[in-house]
């Protein structure tokens, strides 16, 4: 015997509704139908499918994220300066009057830009700081490869801006980095045999390794595929020296 049910739309009027057909046979077992909303069939039951709706505050952040994706699709052939706010509405999909809801400016829009790539290169340095020492120097540049690859257009951004036109997003940028050296300087002075170091020694050092992994990344960005591996080990080199020369250097006052 097979069962008849419906069930009204009414009571889900703050919802949103999807009927779907099933037969149901002796046993019970569930054989889909059709896939038409609000039909209604005998010897069938319907199914709902209910979904919250979007709120206000998750249509605001996925029009936010839309702007960043599309500014940084639009950065692929071309410099922040030359971006117009109106390229970036029309790439999200709204006028350019509803771009002042999420960015005051678009200098605003590269600053926020510029965090949420920044944000990966810091996973990645972070990694690569919890051993700064010269034998971990390959595994921390296979990392940056790595990211380098999946993330190009933010590392190409980034690499390009860094001295780029536009003076609030050349402040951002030099103001993340000025924050990995910090972080990492704390992290050298944990470190045995450096913890009696000078704070300006210590600054030093953090500066040339952070240094050395920008320009490593602006040097995968530059060459073909086949030459990378020229380029980190280069970047290896550079890093050995560094950890190296920090092993005879001798920190005190000046």
């Amino acid at each position: 015997m097979r069962v008849s049910e419906s069930f009204s739309e009414h009571s889900y009027t703050n919802k949103c509704v999807r009927k779907y057909q099933v037969d149901v046979n002796p046993n019970g077992d569930v054989t889909p139908i059709t896939d038409h909303p609000y039909t209604e069939q005998v010897n069938t039951h319907t199914l709902i499918a209910v979904t919250e709706p979007e709120t206000r505050a998750e249509r605001k952040e996925r029009t936010r994220a839309a702007l960043l994706d599309g500014a940084l699709e639009l950065l692929e052939d071309r410099s922040f300066a030359n971006l117009s706010l109106r390229e970036v509405a029309r790439s999200a999909g709204i006028v350019p009057t509803a771009f002042y809801r999420h960015f005051a400016s678009m200098d605003d829009l590269g600053v926020a830009l510029v965090e949420d790539s920044m944000r990966m290169l810091r996973r990645m340095l972070r990694e690569a700081r919890r051993d700064p020492s010269a034998k971990n120097a390959g595994a921390s540049l296979e990392i940056l490869l790595r990211q380098v690859h999946t993330h190009e257009g933010q590392f190409r951004f980034l690499s390009r801006e860094r001295y780029g036109g536009v003076a609030e997003v050349r402040r951002a940028i030099a103001s993340e980095l000025r924050l990995f050296a910090s972080e990492l300087t704390i992290d050298l002075s944990r470190v045995p045999g450096l913890s009696g170091w000078e704070v300006e020694d210590l600054e030093m050092a953090a500066d040339l390794i952070v240094g050395t992994m920008m320009s490593t990344v602006v040097g995968v960005l530059e060459v073909d595929q086949r030459d990378e591996r020229e380029v980190i080990t280069r970047a290896e080199r550079q890093l050995r020296l560094i950890m190296i020369g920090m092993g005879g250097w001798r920190s005190g006052p000046r």
